[in-house]
Protein backbone atom coordinates (compact mmCIF):
# COMPACT_ATOMS: atom_id res chain seq x y z
CA UNK A 1 0.00 0.00 0.00
CA UNK A 2 1.26 3.45 -1.18
CA UNK A 3 2.17 5.94 1.69
CA UNK A 4 -0.93 7.94 0.77
CA UNK A 5 -3.09 5.11 1.05
CA UNK A 6 -1.60 4.30 4.47
CA UNK A 7 -2.21 7.69 5.65
CA UNK A 8 -6.17 7.80 4.34
CA UNK A 9 -6.61 4.93 6.03
CA UNK A 10 -5.03 5.81 9.20
CA UNK A 11 -7.20 9.03 9.34
CA UNK A 12 -10.22 6.82 8.71
CA UNK A 13 -9.77 4.70 11.40
CA UNK A 14 -9.88 7.40 13.73
CA UNK A 15 -13.80 7.93 12.85
CA UNK A 16 -13.70 3.88 12.72
CA UNK A 17 -12.09 2.68 16.43
CA UNK A 18 -14.16 4.46 18.88
CA UNK A 19 -17.41 2.88 17.80
CA UNK A 20 -15.06 -0.88 18.26
CA UNK A 21 -14.16 0.35 21.57
CA UNK A 22 -17.63 0.96 22.44
CA UNK A 23 -17.99 -2.72 22.25
CA UNK A 24 -16.43 -2.70 25.43
CA UNK A 25 -18.68 -0.61 27.41
CA UNK A 26 -20.92 -2.98 26.86
CA UNK A 27 -19.38 -6.04 27.45
CA UNK A 28 -18.56 -4.15 30.68
CA UNK A 29 -22.00 -3.12 32.05
CA UNK A 30 -22.77 -7.16 30.98
CA UNK A 31 -20.01 -8.73 32.69
CA UNK A 32 -20.82 -8.49 36.86
CA UNK A 33 -22.49 -10.98 37.35
CA UNK A 34 -21.49 -13.52 34.34
CA UNK A 35 -17.62 -13.67 34.53
CA UNK A 36 -14.97 -12.61 36.73
CA UNK A 37 -12.67 -9.60 35.52
CA UNK A 38 -9.43 -11.26 34.89
CA UNK A 39 -11.34 -14.21 33.61
CA UNK A 40 -13.02 -12.03 31.23
CA UNK A 41 -9.62 -10.98 30.27
CA UNK A 42 -7.93 -13.43 29.88
CA UNK A 43 -10.16 -15.12 27.69
CA UNK A 44 -10.69 -11.95 25.72
CA UNK A 45 -6.76 -11.75 25.15
CA UNK A 46 -5.87 -15.10 24.26
CA UNK A 47 -8.67 -15.14 22.01
CA UNK A 48 -7.65 -12.16 20.25
CA UNK A 49 -3.75 -13.16 20.28
CA UNK A 50 -4.72 -16.69 18.38
CA UNK A 51 -6.36 -14.36 16.27
CA UNK A 52 -3.56 -11.88 14.93
CA UNK A 53 -1.51 -15.27 15.22
CA UNK A 54 -3.08 -17.44 12.55
CA UNK A 55 -2.20 -14.26 9.97
CA UNK A 56 1.00 -13.43 11.15
CA UNK A 57 2.52 -16.97 12.03
CA UNK A 58 4.93 -16.83 9.40
CA UNK A 59 6.30 -13.23 10.18
CA UNK A 60 6.74 -14.83 14.20
CA UNK A 61 8.49 -17.60 13.46
CA UNK A 62 10.72 -15.40 10.44
CA UNK A 63 11.47 -12.95 13.93
CA UNK A 64 11.30 -15.64 16.68
CA UNK A 65 15.10 -14.70 18.02
CA UNK A 66 14.29 -11.24 17.67
CA UNK A 67 10.88 -11.80 19.68
CA UNK A 68 13.04 -13.67 22.40
CA UNK A 69 15.47 -11.08 22.61
CA UNK A 70 12.64 -8.28 23.72
CA UNK A 71 10.36 -10.35 25.95
CA UNK A 72 10.33 -7.40 28.38
CA UNK A 73 8.85 -5.30 26.36
CA UNK A 74 5.96 -7.38 24.96
CA UNK A 75 5.47 -8.48 28.81
CA UNK A 76 5.50 -4.72 29.88
CA UNK A 77 2.74 -3.58 27.02
CA UNK A 78 1.06 -6.84 27.61
CA UNK A 79 0.73 -5.25 31.56
CA UNK A 80 -0.39 -1.94 30.57
CA UNK A 81 -2.25 -2.60 27.51
CA UNK A 82 -4.18 -6.04 28.80
CA UNK A 83 -4.01 -6.28 31.99
CA UNK A 84 -4.45 -3.18 33.92
CA UNK A 85 -6.19 -1.94 30.69
CA UNK A 86 -8.35 -5.03 30.85
CA UNK A 87 -9.73 -6.05 33.93
CA UNK A 88 -9.13 -2.83 35.98
CA UNK A 89 -11.23 -1.21 33.93
CA UNK A 90 -14.05 -3.98 34.38
CA UNK A 91 -13.09 -4.31 38.30
CA UNK A 92 -13.66 -0.06 38.29
CA UNK A 93 -16.74 -0.69 36.23
CA UNK A 94 -18.44 -1.91 38.98
CA UNK A 95 -18.73 0.68 41.90
CA UNK A 96 -18.08 4.11 39.38
CA UNK A 97 -20.37 6.05 37.20
CA UNK A 98 -20.25 6.34 33.71
CA UNK A 99 -19.97 10.42 33.87
CA UNK A 100 -16.65 9.64 36.51
CA UNK A 101 -14.86 7.32 33.58
CA UNK A 102 -15.11 9.75 30.78
CA UNK A 103 -13.86 12.45 33.23
CA UNK A 104 -10.78 10.74 34.14
CA UNK A 105 -10.81 8.83 30.39
CA UNK A 106 -10.31 12.47 29.16
CA UNK A 107 -7.08 13.17 30.92
CA UNK A 108 -5.32 10.74 28.83
CA UNK A 109 -5.21 12.50 25.29
CA UNK A 110 -3.90 15.64 27.03
CA UNK A 111 -1.02 13.93 28.83
CA UNK A 112 -0.13 11.72 25.40
CA UNK A 113 -0.34 14.93 23.75
CA UNK A 114 2.42 16.47 26.24
CA UNK A 115 4.48 13.61 26.83
CA UNK A 116 4.88 13.07 22.84
CA UNK A 117 6.12 16.38 22.73
CA UNK A 118 8.39 16.07 25.04
CA UNK A 119 9.51 12.98 25.14
CA UNK A 120 9.03 11.51 21.57
CA UNK A 121 10.05 14.80 19.97
CA UNK A 122 6.44 14.53 17.71
CA UNK A 123 5.64 18.12 16.28
CA UNK A 124 2.56 19.52 17.72
CA UNK A 125 1.17 22.45 16.47
CA UNK A 126 -0.64 25.62 17.95
CA UNK A 127 -3.45 25.04 15.68
CA UNK A 128 -3.28 20.65 16.94
CA UNK A 129 -3.85 22.02 20.81
CA UNK A 130 -6.28 24.22 19.80
CA UNK A 131 -8.11 21.14 18.43
CA UNK A 132 -6.98 19.23 21.43
CA UNK A 133 -9.12 22.03 23.55
CA UNK A 134 -11.94 21.64 21.50
CA UNK A 135 -12.70 18.15 21.78
CA UNK A 136 -11.79 18.06 25.12
CA UNK A 137 -14.26 20.51 25.81
CA UNK A 138 -16.55 18.44 23.67
CA UNK A 139 -16.33 15.40 25.21
CA UNK A 140 -16.65 17.34 28.90
CA UNK A 141 -20.13 18.27 27.87
CA UNK A 142 -21.60 15.22 26.58
CA UNK A 143 -20.06 13.48 29.99
CA UNK A 144 -21.61 16.71 31.91
CA UNK A 145 -25.27 16.13 30.27
CA UNK A 146 -24.32 19.87 29.25
CA UNK A 147 -24.38 21.14 33.08
CA UNK A 148 -21.49 22.34 33.41
CA UNK A 149 -22.02 23.63 36.53
CA UNK A 150 -22.11 19.76 38.21
CA UNK A 151 -18.85 19.33 37.53
CA UNK A 152 -18.29 20.59 40.92
CA UNK A 153 -20.58 18.44 42.45
CA UNK A 154 -18.68 15.35 41.39
CA UNK A 155 -17.91 12.53 43.86
CA UNK A 156 -14.99 10.10 43.53
CA UNK A 157 -15.27 6.61 44.80
CA UNK A 158 -12.71 3.57 45.16
CA UNK A 159 -13.43 2.52 41.62
CA UNK A 160 -12.25 5.68 40.37
CA UNK A 161 -8.52 4.47 41.09
CA UNK A 162 -9.16 1.80 39.18
CA UNK A 163 -10.26 4.04 35.99
CA UNK A 164 -7.51 6.33 36.72
CA UNK A 165 -4.80 3.62 37.14
CA UNK A 166 -6.19 1.88 33.89
CA UNK A 167 -6.12 5.86 31.92
CA UNK A 168 -2.31 6.45 33.03
CA UNK A 169 -1.67 2.61 32.02
CA UNK A 170 -2.99 3.65 28.73
CA UNK A 171 -0.94 6.86 28.13
CA UNK A 172 1.95 4.70 29.04
CA UNK A 173 1.16 1.96 26.46
CA UNK A 174 0.67 4.56 23.59
CA UNK A 175 3.75 5.98 24.36
CA UNK A 176 5.59 3.20 24.63
CA UNK A 177 4.45 1.57 21.17
CA UNK A 178 5.66 4.18 19.75
CA UNK A 179 8.16 4.31 21.14
CA UNK A 180 9.71 1.01 21.16
CA UNK A 181 10.49 0.34 17.33
CA UNK A 182 9.99 -3.41 16.62
CA UNK A 183 10.65 -4.96 12.96
CA UNK A 184 7.18 -6.71 12.99
CA UNK A 185 4.20 -5.88 11.35
CA UNK A 186 1.25 -4.04 13.37
CA UNK A 187 -0.90 -7.91 13.50
CA UNK A 188 2.90 -9.60 14.24
CA UNK A 189 3.60 -7.23 17.18
CA UNK A 190 -0.24 -7.52 18.66
CA UNK A 191 -0.03 -10.77 18.63
CA UNK A 192 2.83 -11.21 20.89
CA UNK A 193 1.37 -8.22 23.12
CA UNK A 194 -1.75 -10.24 23.39
CA UNK A 195 -0.57 -13.18 24.51
CA UNK A 196 1.93 -11.49 27.10
CA UNK A 197 -0.82 -10.31 28.21
CA UNK A 198 -2.84 -13.01 28.65
CA UNK A 199 -0.01 -14.56 30.63
CA UNK A 200 0.00 -11.28 32.85
CA UNK A 201 -4.06 -11.90 33.63
CA UNK A 202 -3.40 -15.88 34.11
CA UNK A 203 -2.34 -15.88 37.73
CA UNK A 204 -5.54 -13.41 38.65
CA UNK A 205 -7.56 -15.32 36.96
CA UNK A 206 -6.45 -18.49 38.48
CA UNK A 207 -7.44 -16.74 41.90
CA UNK A 208 -10.67 -15.69 40.84
CA UNK A 209 -11.98 -18.88 39.54
CA UNK A 210 -10.69 -20.86 42.90
CA UNK A 211 -12.65 -17.79 45.24
CA UNK A 212 -15.49 -17.81 43.11
CA UNK A 213 -18.90 -19.38 43.55
CA UNK A 214 -19.98 -19.20 40.05
CA UNK A 215 -18.85 -21.18 37.17
CA UNK A 216 -15.36 -19.91 36.03
CA UNK A 217 -16.50 -19.08 32.46
CA UNK A 218 -20.30 -19.90 31.36
CA UNK A 219 -21.45 -20.12 27.88
CA UNK A 220 -22.60 -16.12 28.36
CA UNK A 221 -19.63 -15.44 29.92
CA UNK A 222 -18.03 -17.27 26.98
CA UNK A 223 -20.03 -14.95 24.33
CA UNK A 224 -18.73 -11.78 25.56
CA UNK A 225 -14.90 -12.96 25.71
CA UNK A 226 -15.38 -13.81 21.83
CA UNK A 227 -17.43 -10.59 21.55
CA UNK A 228 -14.17 -8.36 23.45
CA UNK A 229 -11.76 -10.39 21.57
CA UNK A 230 -12.68 -9.62 17.87
CA UNK A 231 -14.26 -6.65 18.06
CA UNK A 232 -12.54 -3.82 20.69
CA UNK A 233 -9.50 -6.48 20.81
CA UNK A 234 -8.45 -7.87 17.61
CA UNK A 235 -10.27 -4.95 15.55
CA UNK A 236 -10.10 -2.20 17.39
CA UNK A 237 -6.02 -2.41 18.81
CA UNK A 238 -4.84 -3.27 15.70
CA UNK A 239 -6.70 -0.51 14.09
CA UNK A 240 -4.87 1.42 16.82
CA UNK A 241 -1.53 0.17 16.12
CA UNK A 242 -1.71 1.17 12.21
CA UNK A 243 -2.69 4.79 13.37
CA UNK A 244 0.44 4.77 15.50
CA UNK A 245 2.39 4.16 12.84
CA UNK A 246 1.30 6.57 10.39
CA UNK A 247 0.09 9.70 12.41
CA UNK A 248 1.75 9.68 15.72
CA UNK A 249 0.60 8.63 19.22
CA UNK A 250 -0.23 12.85 19.86
CA UNK A 251 -2.66 12.76 17.00
CA UNK A 252 -4.06 9.42 17.67
CA UNK A 253 -4.78 10.19 21.09
CA UNK A 254 -8.21 12.06 20.22
CA UNK A 255 -9.85 9.10 18.76
CA UNK A 256 -10.50 8.84 23.04
CA UNK A 257 -12.68 11.71 23.24
CA UNK A 258 -15.08 10.19 20.35
CA UNK A 259 -15.71 6.95 22.52
CA UNK A 260 -18.68 8.78 24.83
CA UNK A 261 -20.11 10.06 21.70
CA UNK A 262 -20.25 6.89 19.98
CA UNK A 263 -21.00 5.17 23.50
CA UNK A 264 -24.38 6.97 23.67
CA UNK A 265 -25.14 6.11 19.85
CA UNK A 266 -24.27 2.46 20.69
CA UNK A 267 -26.58 2.67 23.95
CA UNK A 268 -29.38 4.01 21.97
CA UNK A 269 -29.22 1.57 19.37
CA UNK A 270 -28.84 -1.41 21.83
CA UNK A 271 -30.16 -0.59 24.94
CA UNK A 272 -33.17 1.79 23.95
CA UNK A 273 -31.18 4.82 25.54
CA UNK A 274 -32.05 8.26 24.80
CA UNK A 275 -29.75 10.59 22.70
CA UNK A 276 -30.14 14.10 23.61
CA UNK A 277 -29.33 17.46 22.48
CA UNK A 278 -26.07 17.93 24.71
CA UNK A 279 -24.68 14.62 22.84
CA UNK A 280 -25.09 16.78 19.32
CA UNK A 281 -23.49 20.25 20.66
CA UNK A 282 -20.44 17.77 22.00
CA UNK A 283 -20.59 15.93 18.41
CA UNK A 284 -20.38 19.86 17.05
CA UNK A 285 -16.98 20.35 19.00
CA UNK A 286 -15.18 17.02 18.80
CA UNK A 287 -15.42 16.94 14.96
CA UNK A 288 -13.85 20.04 14.32
CA UNK A 289 -11.07 19.39 16.99
CA UNK A 290 -10.45 16.21 15.35
CA UNK A 291 -10.14 17.90 12.16
CA UNK A 292 -7.56 20.42 13.52
CA UNK A 293 -5.21 17.68 15.47
CA UNK A 294 -5.21 15.34 12.62
CA UNK A 295 -4.61 18.05 9.13
CA UNK A 296 -1.55 18.09 7.58
CA UNK A 297 -0.01 21.84 7.25
CA UNK A 298 2.03 22.26 4.30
Amino acid sequence: MHTASRHRLALALIFITPALWSVNALIARWAPGVVEPHVLALSRWLMAGLLFTLGTRAELWAHRRQILADWQHYLVLGALGMWICGAWVYIGGRTTSAANIGLIYAISPVLIVLISALWLGERFRLQQALGVVLALGGVLHVVLKGQWAALGAVQFVPGDGWILAATLSWTLYSLLLKKWHSPLGAGARLAVISLAGAVVNLPFAAWEVLHSSQPALPLEGLGLALTAAVIPGFGAYLAHSVMQRELGAARVSVVLYLAPIYSAFMGWLVLNEALHAYHAAGMALVLPGIYLVTRIQK
